[in-house]
């Protein structure tokens, strides 16, 4: 092969491998951080949180021995399915910034790096990342998990429309991204 046609052909390559689309990340991703583990012993836990606009809410949890941690990685303008979870959930925010919505009352709650929240469970909710630049990570430690079963269950596709009306979350067209991004 001569050197001008083989640098032709390294100039052709080159240009093919600068110019392939590259696949945009997935909305959300999760990375399990733990298997669902287990403490020695028995383990309960109580926790009270009280929020603006909701009734002060206490959580007891009579077997806490089952935790599960899980990274969410969340694209700007991202959005949850509304949904719920069948244990109590401590999220820590890591990265970018945050939006956590109760179906109960529809606020808005934000949350920014180094800040965290707790979702008692078994409460409907979404969340998401309202930013337009910057991934939202945060971490999600699951107490009280079942040994086995979905971690989170969504409501289904009607109670979901609804609650996006209610509190009105208005998603694109694919459903996992809010409107206008």
């Amino acid at each position: 092969m001569t050197g001008a046609l083989f640098l032709v052909l390294t100039m052709m390559l080159s240009l093919a491998v600068a110019t392939t689309v590259h696949a945009e990340p997935d909305a959300i991703t999760a990375k399990p951080l733990t298997q669902r583990h287990a403490f020695g012993g028995n383990v309960s836990v109580q926790i009270t949180q009280e929020l603006d606009g909701l009734p002060a809410q206490v959580v007891d949890i009579e077997d806490a021995s089952k935790v599960a941690v899980v990274e969410f990685t969340i694209q700007p303008g991202a959005v949850f399915p509304w949904h719920t979870h069948p244990g109590t959930v401590l999220i820590n925010i890591t990265e970018g910034d945050f939006v956590f919505v109760f179906g109960e009352d529809c606020v808005e709650r934000r949350y920014g790096p180094g800040m965290a929240l707790v979702d008692p469970g078994h409460t409907v909710h979404t969340a998401f990342n309202p930013g337009r630049e910057e991934a939202t990570v945060v971490i999600a430690t699951l107490i009280g998990v079942p040994a086995e079963g979905p971690l989170m269950t969504q409501v289904d596709a009607q109670e979901g429309a609804a609650l996006d009306e209610k509190c009105g979350i208005k998603r694109a067209d694919a459903g996992n991204l809010l409107s206008g991004y």
